[in-house]
């Protein structure tokens, strides 16, 4: 009795938590139906927003909302910030710290690396294009056209020529167009693929040293006869050492900067 109880029970704690999320899905979807159709009544005519005192179409709002939104994945596919980030997590790794320095740390050190490193691209973009645009000289089309030039040019410089060619002949160019006329949904896996080489490579330049110290101490602890002691607690303060003595960070920024071809 008690059995079928218990199992009555739980069956009616179960019907409970199915209504209470049916009736959270339901005033979900009702809140978002009417978000939807409010908008939609009000750009039935023709809304104009001010801004600065220009006018500036709905459609025109959205357009830079979803750019605004991309941005992340921009930053990462069209700029140097995939290795940086992925250089210094081998570094963390082959340091043995697991935390340290944080994710937090690493993704700020790599967005200020990038903004230094591709500082004369977004001058260039705000001379180029952000200004005429904002003076209303040129068209949003021409302010995308003209704002991407740079970042194509700053990809083909970094980019190696089989990635390139690869990418080209996946999607079936012609060998006859030039690197600086093909489309930026071409040269942008290529540079990725070329980021991604370059990054593991440099990583596995940074394993080699503290692989060696890993390797003698854990030689050194064989032949003392100290096997139940962990050769990561005895290496992880003389690749430490290592890492200071050597200026580790200075050397590791300036190969970073120097890498990329401006």
């Amino acid at each position: 009795m008690t059995e079928n109880t218990k199992t009555e029970n739980s069956e009616k704690k179960s019907k409970k938590k199915h209504s209470i999320t049916r009736k959270i899905l339901l005033t979900t979807t009702v809140f978002l139906v009417i978000i939807l159709l409010v908008p939609m009544h009000a750009s039935a005519a023709d809304v104009n927003v001010s801004m600065n005192g220009k006018g500036m179409n709905t459609l025109q709002i959205i357009e830079t909302l979803t750019v605004v939104a991309m941005l992340p994945s921009i930053l990462i596919m069209m700029s140097c910030f995939t290795r940086i980030v992925i250089v210094l997590s081998f570094l963390r790794n082959a340091l043995g710290l697991q935390n340290t320095p944080p994710n937090q740390v690493m993704i700020a050190i790599s967005l200020m690396l990038s903004l230094f490193i591709m500082s004369p691209v977004v001058s260039k973009i705000n001379t180029q294009a952000y200004q005429p645009y904002k003076e209303s000289k040129i068209t949003q089309q021409e302010f995308f056209h003209k704002a991407s030039a740079p970042l194509k040019e700053f990809m083909l410089k970094n980019t190696k020529k089989e990635d390139l060619n690869l990418f080209r002949n996946l999607g079936k160019v012609k060998s006859s167009v030039k690197p600086q006329n093909l489309s930026i949904t071409v040269v942008t896996p290529a540079f990725m693929s070329s980021e991604l080489k370059r990054a593991f490579i440099i990583g596995f330049l940074l394993y080699i040293p503290f692989l060696i110290i890993d390797m003698i101490v854990s030689s050194t602890l064989m032949s003392m006869g100290m096997v139940m002691l962990p050769p990561n607690m005895v290496s992880l303060p003389f690749k430490l050492l290592l890492f200071i003595l050597v200026n580790g960070w200075d050397l590791l920024f300036k190969a970073l900067v120097t890498s990329f071809n401006l």
